[in-house]
C-alpha cells in the first residue's frame, strides 16, 4: 500500500509539474499578448516568406505571419495575414517590404511609415507591399544586362568587316598625316628661329622707341616751363599785337604825307615860278571884284 501511495504522489507531482511548465511556457511565449490582424496585399514574389515569419516595424519585432495564400478573385495578388501587438499604432500611410535574414534566404515582413499620415490604421485593414531593395537591385540589374546586351549587338554591327577596313584606312591616313607633320615641323624650325630673331630685334626697337619718347617728353616739359620756348613765343606774340596799332598809325601818317607831297609836286609842275615867288593869288570868283566872265565860244 505504501508503494502505491508513493507512486500516486509521484504521478500527481509529475502532472502538476507538467502543467506548471506548460503555463510558464505559454507565459514566456507571449500568447497572452493581445494582437490585431492586418492583410498585406502584393503582386510581387514572396519567396523565402513562410507562416510564422517575423513582422518588424522599423526594425522591432512586433508580430508574425499567420497565413499566406492567393486571392481567389485574382491569382496575380497574394494575401498575407499578419498579427501584430495591438499596442503598436500604425498610420494609414504604413507600407510593407520584404526583408532577408543574412544569407539564409529566409524572409520577414518589414513595416515602414512615410510619416505623412495622421489617421490610425484600423484592424483588418489592407497594407500595400512595395518592392524591396533587393528586388529593386535585381530589376535594375536585369535592365542593365539588357542594355549591355543591346550595346554588344550594336558594337557587333558597327565593327563588321567593312567598317573594320574603313577604320584601318583611317588609321593609316592618320599615320601618314603624322609623318607629313613631322616633315613640316622640320621645315618650320628655321622659320621659328628667324621669328625668334625678329622678336629680339623688335624688343630692341621698342626699347629705343621708349628712350626716344622719354627724350621728347623731356623736351616738351622744358618747352612748357617758364622762360622756355613757348613762353618766349607768347611774349613775342603779345608785343607784336601791341605794336600793330602803332604801325597802323605810322602807316596812316606816311600815306597822308605822301598825298600832301603829291599835291605839292603837282603844283610845282603847274607853276614852277611859285617855288621862287610863292603861290599866285587865286582868281576872283563870281560876285567878287575883278571877276571876268569867260568868253563864249563862237559856234
Amino acid at each position: 500500500m505504501e508503494n502505491r501511495a508513493h507512486a500516486l504522489v509521484a504521478g500527481l507531482f509529475v502532472i502538476f509539474l507538467s502543467i506548471t511548465v506548460a503555463l510558464v511556457a505559454m507565459w514566456f511565449s507571449g500568447n497572452n499578448i493581445q494582437r490585431n490582424s492586418y492583410l498585406v496585399v502584393t503582386k510581387e514574389s514572396v519567396s523565402g516568406l513562410n507562416p510564422q515569419s517575423a513582422v518588424h516595424y522599423r526594425g522591432v519585432n512586433i508580430g508574425k505571419v499567420e497565413t499566406i495564400e492567393f486571392d481567389p478573385d485574382s491569382l496575380q495578388r497574394i494575401l498575407i495575414q499578419i498579427s501584430i501587438d495591438q499596442n503598436v499604432a500604425l498610420s494609414n500611410t504604413t507600407y510593407a517590404q520584404l526583408g532577408y535574414q543574412g544569407v539564409t534566404g529566409l524572409a520577414y515582413i518589414q513595416l515602414n511609415d512615410d510619416g505623412t499620415g495622421s489617421e490610425r490604421l484600423q484592424s483588418d485593414a489592407q497594407i500595400p507591399m512595395r518592392r524591396s531593395l533587393l528586388d529593386e537591385v535585381t530589376g535594375s540589374g536585369q535592365d542593365l544586362l539588357s542594355n549591355v546586351n543591346q550595346l554588344v549587338l550594336k558594337m557587333h554591327h558597327l565593327l563588321d568587316d567593312q567598317n573594320q577596313a574603313q577604320v584601318s584606312q583611317i588609321l593609316q591616313n592618320i599615320e601618314k598625316a603624322t609623318r607629313n607633320f613631322d616633315g613640316i615641323a622640320g621645315h618650320l624650325q628655321p622659320v621659328l628661329k628667324s621669328f625668334t630673331d625678329l622678336t629680339i630685334e623688335s624688343a630692341t626697337l621698342v626699347k629705343r622707341l621708349d628712350q626716344l619718347l622719354g627724350e621728347i617728353n623731356l623736351a616738351v616739359t622744358k618747352a612748357n616751363q617758364k622762360e622756355g620756348i613757348f613762353d618766349s613765343l607768347s611774349q613775342s606774340t603779345h608785343e607784336l599785337a601791341t605794336a600793330i596799332p602803332e604801325l597802323r598809325k605810322v602807316s596812316s601818317s606816311i600815306a597822308q604825307n605822301s598825298n600832301n607831297l603829291d599835291r605839292v609836286l603837282q603844283q610845282l609842275e603847274e607853276n614852277p615860278q611859285s617855288l621862287l615867288f610863292g603861290r599866285p593869288p587865286s582868281l576872283p570868283g563870281p560876285g567878287e571884284a575883278g571877276f571876268v566872265p569867260p568868253a563864249e565860244k563862237i559856234q
